[in-house]
């Protein structure tokens, strides 16, 4: 598995295209929501689209979330990225 590093607590690491209607709606939620979140173009990061096809069977498919703990979610919706999160 590629080398992608954990986020801080409290704050996920977002794999996105410049392209994904999904990825842009989820950041505008999280936004809304203060939730704190660095972005990874996979089109931009060979080891990020990695890191995506090895949690997703081998798909390129955005967006993929990493959490504090090493978990992964795709696609999720903002109300399970709160859950994650809380403590």
């Amino acid at each position: 598995m590629p080398t992608i590093e954990a986020p801080a607590a409290g704050s996920v690491t977002m794999f996105t295209t410049t392209w994904c209607g999904y990825c842009r709606r989820l950041k505008s939620q999280m936004d809304r929501e203060g939730i704190s979140y660095s972005e990874v173009n996979i089109e931009e990061v060979p080891d990020a689209a990695d890191f995506v096809m090895s949690v997703n069977g081998g798909n390129q498919t955005v967006p993929t979330l990493l959490f504090p703990d090493g978990s992964a979610a795709t696609n999720p919706s903002v109300a399970e990225v709160k859950s994650k999160l809380a403590p």
